[in-house]
């Protein structure tokens, strides 16, 4: 039961009483004995039905609940993405601004795909608005946050060393011939061509409380993979996730 329905039922059952005495419903008898020596009862009734009635105590105290933990949330989320800047410090050249990013993404269900469903990216956090995020909800197995949730583990790829020898389809059809689409991360020529720009990519999964995979946390940058392939920065991603996960997505 919701808190918004917890306050109408009690709302409801204190008008029902009030109302059922007033009218004697079922009878004056029921009521008689019912309020012997117990006559506080109505005063009672009546203080729940005026304050349920001009507060909803409930959906107040749930509403200030929700925006309370959306608080921590956020700063836990910033927290996280301040330390993964101060990891990022040490790349060389250093990353230009607004090059780390951090994202949450969820699996939800569509109508194309509405039995496994696709990765919804629910949120990004960067330092700017440029580089813009590019729209991508890949499906099970596509893309770095794909193979994730493919594997359900964490996911750690250096792309560099892919756009320094796919340089053409060609190239890139034979070497998927040879190695096999996963290690283009299923990815079509096209695809990687778009997303190629981002050769740091590190992902871990998000779990519900009966440990399946509803989602990941990702972060990507356009160099220094050496440097962020580093346990510190995959146990950052990995309790954040942790931390979304308890909270079932709903206050980021």
């Amino acid at each position: 039961m919701t808190a918004k329905s917890a306050d109408k039922v009690i709302l409801l059952s204190a008008t029902l009483f009030l109302a059922g005495k007033a009218y004697n419903i079922p009878s004056k008898a029921f009521w008689d004995a019912l309020l012997s020596g117990r006559s506080y009862l109505l005063l009672i009734f009546l203080v729940v039905a005026g304050v349920f009635g001009a507060f909803t105590p409930f959906e107040s105290w749930r509403r200030r609940s929700f925006v309370d933990r959306n608080v921590i949330m956020r700063r836990r989320v910033l927290s996280t993405f301040g330390r993964l800047l101060e990891i990022s410090a040490e790349i060389e050249p250093p990353l230009e601004t607004g090059d780390l990013a951090l994202h949450l993404w969820r699996r939800k269900r569509t109508l194309r795909h509405p039995v496994h469903g696709v990765l919804k990216r629910l949120s990004s956090y960067r330092m700017s608005s440029f580089p813009a995020t590019r729209t991508f909800a890949p499906v099970r197995g596509v893309g770095a946050v794909g193979l994730c949730w493919l594997h359900d583990r964490e996911v750690a790829i250096d792309v560099a060393p892919l756009v320094a020898a796919l340089t053409d389809p060609a190239k890139y059809d034979d070497h998927v011939a040879r190695h096999g689409k996963e290690s283009v991360m299923n990815l079509s020529w096209e695809q990687f061509q778009a997303l190629k720009h981002r050769t740091a990519l590190f992902v871990t999964p998000i779990r519900s409380g009966r440990n399946k995979f509803v989602g990941c946390v990702s972060v990507d940058a356009g160099s220094g993979y050496e440097v962020l392939n580093r346990r510190q920065l995959l146990e950052e991603m990995t309790n954040l996730g942790m931390a979304v996960g308890r909270e079932d997505f709903e206050c980021t």
